[in-house]
């Protein structure tokens, strides 16, 4: 069996927006659940928050704060992070997401449906590809 760490997801888009705006929509209850899913999060160090996803709801939890420039938390049980950094370039914004701590490549991931940590990786790299670079473009861009 493969010890093999997966690598993270990282997707970078520049938006035709605000700095302000594209954090506003990246970092707020509103804004999240305007892209990416229904949610009670707060823009709080250390607060615990739920994102309810088609898999059910899922507990995550404010790790770094740094608006309007970095937000990052915890996704669940099994050590995923999620970290978007903002740029302020000119008259647009560069967007970068992480997707991180998906652990070694043939383990099963314990809060999946029997996949690897590299098939839900795989699937989750599409799924974000289409989230940030259409859903999350259409709300900052629009």
């Amino acid at each position: 069996m493969s010890k093999m760490e997966v690598p993270e997801i990282r997707k970078q888009a520049t938006f035709r927006a605000s700095i302000e705006k594209v954090w506003k929509t990246v970092a707020t209850r509103e804004g999240m659940e305007a892209w990416f899913m229904p949610n009670d999060f707060k823009p709080e160090m250390g607060y615990s928050f739920t994102i309810h996803s088609p898999f059910g709801p899922t507990a995550c939890k404010v790790l770094e704060l740094d608006p309007p420039n970095r937000l990052a938390f915890s996704w669940g049980e099994e050590g995923w992070q999620v970290t978007f950094l903002l740029k302020e370039t000119g008259d647009e914004t560069e967007f970068t997401l992480i997707h991180s701590g998906w652990g070694a490549a043939d383990e099963i991931h314990p809060g999946g449906p029997g996949q690897t940590n590299k098939e839900i990786r795989e699937r989750m790299n599409q799924g974000w590809e289409a989230i940030v670079q259409e859903r999350l473009r259409q709300v900052v861009e629009a």
